[in-house]
């Protein structure tokens, strides 16, 4: 009998352009939250006895240890890194989606440029930095985008991820073009 082996749509992602890498990431589990009416504040309580963070606000991203907390939405939410306590789904929808979601690390000097041909995000760090998150489309592709140290992760619907990585790399070879033009090396 013939086994099938589940294999990420981003399986082998490493891709480097000038000084710029775009790489698969492992989330691991993947939850979405969604509080039943008037039981955000439940909901919060107890991500924080069981986990010690809290339920996101608009844009925020919360990262304690392997846990994270990513806002995906009006009163929606990312639990990634870890399964969920027993004690949310009384507060509210809690759905394992870990199948249903690819993500990558675009990381180096020039990734801010080459998202911005992909996003209307402002990516200035002053203004989206470190411990944000938006849900917003990347080409014509609706993406969760968080800032890292050093570059951005992007998540997208697994159906898509192929796609999300082509336009990545479109634009990554487009910015280090233009670099190598004005460094007087293109053309």
């Amino acid at each position: 009998m013939t086994r099938l082996m589940m294999e990420s749509p981003l399986s082998g992602l490493d891709l480097r352009i000038g000084e710029m890498r775009l790489e698969e990431v492992d989330l691991g589990a993947v939850h979405w939250l969604a509080p039943w009416p008037g039981e955000s504040l439940a909901m919060g309580h107890a991500l924080q006895a069981a986990l010690a963070v809290h339920f996101p606000q608009p844009g925020e991203h919360i990262e304690q240890g392997h846990v994270r907390v990513l806002w995906a939405g009006r009163e929606q939410a990312f639990l990634i890194g870890t399964a969920p306590p027993q004690e949310l789904s009384q507060h509210g929808a809690v759905v394992d989606v870990t199948e249903g979601w690819a993500a990558m690390r675009l990381r180096g000097e020039a990734v801010a440029g080459a998202l911005a041909r992909l996003t209307p995000l402002d990516l200035r760090p002053d203004v989206f930095g470190v411990g944000q998150t938006a849900r917003s489309l990347l080409g014509h592709i609706t993406a969760q985008v968080t800032p890292i140290d050093g570059g951005f992760e992007i998540m997208v619907m697994r159906s898509f991820a192929r796609s999300a990585a082509h336009e990545i790399e479109v634009a990554m070879r487009s910015v280090a073009a233009r670099a190598e033009v004005a460094e007087g090396r293109g053309l």
